[in-house]
């Protein structure tokens, strides 16, 4: 793409914006080179990425990609030999403990059977460095300091220098206590300079102490001197001072060469964090500005719902659809200059560039774009002055360069197409422009304000003329874009609401030609037929949307019933196993005492003390408690035919009878649910005969004829359990007693994920693979309890 395309068109502000979410300076470096690709297969793997990063955003709501650093330089210098600063290897450290903790991170995503098949691939090439790392966090801390424990030299070098130091200041504060000493220093503080310690004595009294003079103040009556009896202990300190530093850059060179041992796989950690955080970033900035991952294509097609120029509020920018390359591959947008037309053409070349950069674009869900060699835009007022051109001669340098370059699989934007000239011949040469690039078969959208080109999308095949939407009521464009309405002039009406006489807007209507007037005439009727279809298309959308919440709150109703329902069948069965224990326990009881009054009397059983045993076991006998308001019999026997209105007993509902489907059973039709019923369930509704032998109306449910079988060839996983949970759902209301499930074979993810979903399902009473002739290990069948 050319770089000035990618200007005009705004891509350079979205890389701007896009630099934001970037958590390290790898993935900004990525970013600043980001350029859409012309690549078929690469922007669909580019989409890829994206969405699966968007993806782990949605489950996770964060990544851990802080710690990241550039350590390119550092390994390099290490592998010549270079000896690493402390900071330096805290940066290869915290990039190491970065990269295990994504590393980490995706992969337990993963093992939650999210499928992130190129995320997992880029933290797979990652090698944990976990030993390196410790090795330097063990002798370097976060600041950047050398432990004292990174070596026992250190360690005992370490204390031999604060043992020292300490002594020193002994002595010292010894010095500075004394009763002397407060009229021969100028203050009583201990200091350093040239790393050895000194106080400051006043310029007369600088013989008192003898030793080294190291400094003095800026006046010249403070003298800081090292005093004779700590020359030799500070001469110690610097002793030791210096082998401490050796001992440091020894274990600095001793890590630098680890470091270097490990200089590929380093490389290789940071290519993918820099992979990473770039993708990261792209998802991130999707995700601020409400995008979607369109659908690619190599074929030419567009179609964008509710696009939204990604660099306007979300609070005022007006979304359009824009359609291309199916039917037409022409779009004429025509009109006076009221704005809007140029936000129309850069928000289409702008999601074209953004999606082959492998952005998501601001569009609804369900949006195509194609992949395009090249995107040529001719857009704005770029008159030169330096090179004494017109904005006409500058316009036609930009269209003469691409019509040098334009081919089949290009996207030619012309803003404004012919201005800047004389409006006759400016017209002709637009449409000979248009003409020249629609034969070399490109995808154009221009826009223009001459009223010629409105019969230049009636007159050819392949061009739809268009138009930007003008309220004159309130004077203003409203930016809504009209797909097969052409522009109209509105400055009649625009003057008349101004408050321009009407007698000099009527001696103008009279200067237009009467074809001109009935174009418009017929445009505006266009543009209101089109404004009403619109209203009454939402319309239809609000109700379809109420219709399906109603048909999902039904079912989530019905399913709430049978589960209440189970509960209390268990309930119940758990009380009268209660009920049949005790009596158990009791009849248990009395013959016990039955066969103790047989031994103990030799059978010799009084009358009296059988009825009271008989008594006995009558009340061990359970007691079922009846309704209070039992279910009142049927008086006669009633021969039911379809059509008849009939209470349903178990639900205390009214239904109508739709077939018979057994000798004993009905299916019923109770508002817009059909279940299966018994007949002995059912009590016959005496009420006047209706002409129908069904009832007038049966709301229907859209998914109301379900499928014997389900295929999810091709679905994502996350979307399949969707279907699937909704389709055992519709099947349970259908009354099957066996479903299949078609998933493919594949990798075998989905399958698993459907089987695990199915064992567990509460209304499934097995599962097993399709038999040959049923599709084998690709479908799985259901048969429900």
């Amino acid at each position: 793409m050319h770089e000035r395309v990618l200007k005009v068109l705004e891509f350079t502000k979205v890389r701007e914006q896009l630099l934001d979410h970037a958590a390290s300076s790898l993935g900004k470096d990525k970013i600043k080179n980001m350029v859409p690709s012309p690549d078929f297969e690469e922007v669909v793997k580019l989409q890829a990425e994206t969405d699966e990063a968007a993806t782990v955003l949605r489950i996770k709501g964060h990544v851990p990609l802080s710690g990241i650093h550039d350590i390119r330089a550092h390994v390099k210098r290490s592998v010549i030999g270079g000896v690493l600063s402390p900071h330096e290897l805290v940066q290869i450290a915290s990039t190491i403990h970065a990269s295990r903790q994504i590393k980490r991170f995706i992969e337990e995503i993963a093992e939650e059977r999210t499928e992130i098949p190129i995320l997992q691939e880029q933290v797979g090439q990652i090698i944990p460095l976990t030993n390196l790392e410790q090795t330097i966090k063990m002798a370097i801390d976060e600041s950047g300091e050398v432990l004292d424990g990174a070596s026992d030299l250190l360690r005992s070098l370490r204390h031999q220098l604060r043992s020292n130091e300490a002594r020193v200041r002994e002595k010292l504060e010894s010095m500075i206590r004394s009763s002397s000493a407060q009229k021969m220093l100028s203050d009583a503080i201990i200091t350093i300079r040239n790393d050895r310690f000194v106080i400051p004595v006043k310029q007369e009294y600088r013989g008192h102490y003898g030793g080294i003079i190291h400094d003095q103040s800026a006046s010249g009556q403070t003298l800081f001197i090292e005093p004779q009896v700590i020359v030799q202990l500070n001469n110690q300190l610097q002793d030791i001072r210096v082998k401490e530093q050796l001992e440091i850059e020894r274990i600095l060179a001793e890590l630098s060469a680890d470091a270097a041992q490990h200089a590929n796989e380093l490389q290789v950690i940071v290519e993918v964090m820099a992979n990473l955080d770039f993708i990261f970033a792209k998802a991130r900035y999707g995700k601020k500005i409400k995008a979607t991952m369109p659908a690619m294509n190599n074929e030419g097609r567009i179609a964008l719902y509710k696009a939204r120029h990604p660099l306007i509020p979300m609070d005022v920018v007006v979304a359009n659809d824009i359609m291309l390359g199916k039917d037409y591959t022409t779009i004429v947008i025509t009109g006076p200059n009221t704005g809007g037309k140029t936000v129309t053409l850069k928000t289409l070349g702008l999601c074209t560039l953004m999606a082959q950069a492998g952005l998501q674009v601001p569009a609804q869900d369900g949006s195509e774009l194609a992949v395009f060699d090249a995107v040529y835009a001719d857009i704005g007022d770029e008159q030169s002055i330096e090179q004494s051109l017109s904005t006409f001669s500058s316009h036609m340098v930009n269209i003469v360069d691409i019509l040098d370059r334009v081919d089949f699989n290009s996207l030619v934007l012309f803003d404004e197409l012919g201005a800047g000239t004389d409006p006759q011949e400016g017209a002709a040469l637009a449409i000979s422009i248009l003409d020249e690039v629609y034969r070399r078969g490109a995808r154009v959208v221009a826009t223009t304000h001459y009223p010629e080109l409105k019969a230049y999308g009636y007159n050819r095949e392949g061009v739809l003329n268009a138009s930007v939407e003008f309220d004159v009521e309130t004077l203003s464009p409203t930016y809504k874009l009209l797909l097969g309405v052409p522009g109209r002039s509105n400055a009649f009406e625009i003057s008349k609401r101004l408050g321009l006489n009407e007698r000099v807007i009527g001696a103008a209507r009279s200067h237009v030609s009467e074809d001109t007037n009935q174009i418009d005439k017929m445009i505006a009727s266009l543009e209101e037929s089109k404004r009403q279809a619109e209203l009454e298309q939402q319309e239809a959308r609000d109700f379809l949307k109420q219709a399906e919440k109603l048909h999902k709150d039904l079912q989530k109703q019905m399913v709430d019933f049978y589960e209440k329902k189970d509960s209390m069948l268990e309930k119940a069965a758990e009380k009268a196993e209660e009920i049949v224990e005790e009596a158990k326990k009791e009849a248990e009881g009395v013959i016990r005492d039955l066969r103790k009054m047989r031994t103990e009397k030799h059978a010799d059983i009084k009358e009296h003390e059988l009825i009271e045993a008989k008594r006995r076991l009558e009340s061990a006998t359970p007691e079922v408690k009846k309704s209070a308001q039992p279910l009142q019999k049927k008086s006669k026997k009633h021969q039911y035919t379809p059509g008849d209105e009939v209470k349903v007993l178990t639900f205390n509902s009214n239904g109508i009878l739709l077939e018979q489907v057994s000798n004993n059973e009905w299916q019923v039709q109770i508002g817009i649910l059909k279940m299966k019923v018994k007949e002995k369930d059912l009590e016959y509704i005496d009420s006047p005969k209706q002409v129908a032998t069904k009832p007038l109306t049966i709301v229907k449910g859209r998914d109301s004829n379900v499928k014997l079988e389900l295929d999810l060839r091709g679905e994502r996983y996350e979307d399949a359990l969707l279907k699937v949970e909704k389709y055992i759902d519709d099947a349970l209301l259908a009354n099957y007693a066996r479903v299949s499930i078609i998933h493919g074979k594949g990798t075998g993810a989905l399958r698993q994920g459907v089987q695990e979903y199915l064992k567990n399902h509460r209304s499934v009473k097995k599962i097993r693979f399709g038999e040959a002739g049923e599709g084998g290990s690709g479908v799985t069948v259901v048969e429900f309890k």
